[in-house]
């Protein structure tokens, strides 16, 4: 389904001259009400009257994290505070938190937006959709929320955890979608197999998952467990929140569509932040082109991926890949290259394995060393009649073996020797409704 065919079928000759009128207005705003942007230019010797279009954008220096938090709490707004509608910020793990702010027309868009991601998710008016992402501070409740109701959906404002709730609520309310972070969505799906729950009892056709990176064999787990098909949903606070890109159902696997009338996206090399090529990974640099109370110039959101134009006659809208990476979490292991990201591409391989891992690093003997914990599927367990009580150590030689392939495989396809350590299902830790942190740095 198409939500808005205007925009979304907008030929590129004329998105472009949309996009370019809303980057100098943009730009503008900024320059003349920020005074983080008015120096940052001004330092840069930037004319902004050169900056014409978006081909011109890789003139102007980048916006990073740093620079909200070295002008929190209000000092990156373009309009006075008595004309702010909503306040969100980041939970603030780090320090100061990340303070994003809307005006009355931002919530408008914020809306709009992801109407059309639930949309191209599958979702339609008249549905009902219960929405475990975490409300308050945190955009994702919200923002989804006010989306679905925007396109016509009836909306079941759970939040996130209390899995036996969200399980009864999914039975009695019958709801058709779903919401939730991914790691979540495998938490429901497990509980509703360990629990012997008749999938045919529950009517979920589609679950829109986003808020952390995940893998396609996640995915087949999550759709397999929930009998529903799921898509990526992706979007950063800094810029509005959830609803800057999303997969149309219909074309799962080939990218999300990112909505261009409100984002620009480039991808830049992640050493020297120069703009690459499309099908080239990068990191992924967005600017915001409606945003009024704190528009966002070349945002440096840390995350790799990819930008492609495949012309789909669907949408004329440019696809973003999966997010293969975070350009601060890439790690370097004696030499080596590595996103934790690479362990979940090799669990299909391995029907033993649930598609939940974790990656532990320490440095015994002033050396790197890394850990891999996955849990362990364990329908296949049962089905061969391998004991898997005792996983490590005392384990059966099935075990054993099945430890050995892994370890080859991830020496084979990521170069880098690790441990591997099987788990329990359900025994990693587990989000209940955030996000979960697939990396342990010990070192």
């Amino acid at each position: 389904m198409i939500f808005n065919t205007e925009m979304e079928l907008m030929p590129i000759d004329k998105l472009r001259t949309v996009q370019n009128e809303r980057l100098v207005s943009t730009l503008q705003r900024a320059y003349n009400n920020i005074p983080f942007y008015k120096d940052l230019y001004d330092q840069a010797g930037v004319n902004l009257s050169e900056i014409k279009s978006v081909n011109d954008l890789h003139k102007l220096p980048f916006t990073k994290k740093n620079h909200l938090r070295e002008n929190y709490p209000f000092g990156m707004l373009a309009v006075p505070q008595t004309e702010l509608s909503r306040v969100h910020c980041s939970s603030g793990t780090t320090g100061k938190p990340t303070v994003v702010a809307y005006t009355k027309n931002d919530i408008e868009v914020f809306s709009e937006v992801v109407a059309r991601s639930l949309a191209a998710a599958g979702c339609k008016p008249g549905m009902k959709l219960q929405n475990a992402y975490g409300y308050g501070l945190f955009t994702g409740g919200i923002g989804i929320h006010y989306g679905a109701e925007k396109l016509g959906m009836a909306v079941v404002p759970i939040s996130g955890g209390g899995t036996e709730k969200q399980i009864m609520l999914l039975k009695d309310f019958q709801a058709e979608a779903l919401t939730a972070t991914p790691s979540y969505a495998l938490t429901i799906a497990e509980e509703l197999k360990k629990r012997g729950e008749d999938i045919r009892d529950f009517n979920l056709k589609v679950a829109v998952l986003g808020a952390e990176p995940w893998s396609e064999a996640l995915r087949s787990e999550v759709e397999q467990g929930l009998n529903l098909k799921a898509s990526n949903i992706y979007g950063l606070s800094e810029i509005i929140g959830p609803g800057v890109s999303n997969e149309d159902f219909e074309e799962q696997g080939t990218g999300s569509y990112i909505w261009e009338d409100h984002f620009f996206p480039e991808i830049v090399d992640k050493v020297t932040g120069e703009p690459l090529p499309y099908g080239e990974p990068g990191v992924l640099v967005l600017t915001s082109l409606t945003k009024e109370a704190m528009p966002m110039v070349r945002y440096w959101t840390g995350d790799i991926t990819t930008l492609t134009y495949e012309h789909s006659e669907k949408r004329t809208h440019i696809k973003m890949g999966p997010i293969i990476g975070r350009a601060d979490d890439m790690m370097i292991i004696r030499g080596v290259n590595f996103f934790h990201t690479q362990v979940a591409d090799i669990l299909p391989d391995f029907p033993q394995l649930s598609a939940n891992y974790q990656v532990v690093l320490t440095r015994p003997k002033n050396m790197d060393a890394v850990e891999v914990g996955i849990e362990i599927n364990p329908s296949y367990f049962n089905h061969y009649g391998i004991p898997f009580d005792d996983l490590n150590g005392g384990a059966p030689d099935e075990v054993k073996k099945l430890i050995s392939n892994i370890q080859k495989k991830i020496k084979d396809n990521i170069g880098l020797g690790m441990a591997v350590k099987l788990y329990q299902n359900g025994s990693l830790p587990q989000s209940d409704g955030g996000k979960l942190n697939r990396i342990l740095d010990n070192r």
